[in-house]
């Protein structure tokens, strides 16, 4: 591996594929990786789904409640950037607090608001 950073990332989907471009800070080429998102598709779209029950439960529901929401919400949260490690294993190293926030991007990019 290539361990001279800082980096810069550039990530993509293209044809339903994530796309991880990794370049120096000058833009120069490290690596550049494609994940299928298909073992993402159900974690999204639960993410999503718990999403939407967390911001109406902001609204109509008890602290507890809505607390169970979001607990169930960061579990999927986890599981998510837990399956973004397993799948980046042995060729792209990232710690767990930075596949969380990736997992985030990887939403925002499927999101359709």
């Amino acid at each position: 591996g290539d361990d001279n950073g800082p980096y810069k990332l550039n990530l993509s989907v293209v044809e339903k594929r994530l796309v991880f471009n990794i370049t120096r800070e000058d833009d120069t080429p490290v690596v550049a990786h494609v994940l299928s998102l298909t073992p993402f598709k159900r974690v999204i779209k639960d993410y999503f789904m718990i999403c939407e029950s967390y911001y109406e439960a902001i609204r109509t529901s008890s602290p507890s409640q809505i607390e169970a929401i979001d607990m169930g919400r960061r579990g999927l949260h986890n599981e998510g950037s837990q399956t973004l490690m397993d799948r980046l294993d042995g060729k792209i190293e990232i710690d767990f607090d930075t596949a969380r926030r990736l997992f985030t991007l990887i939403c925002v990019l499927h999101w359709r608001g």
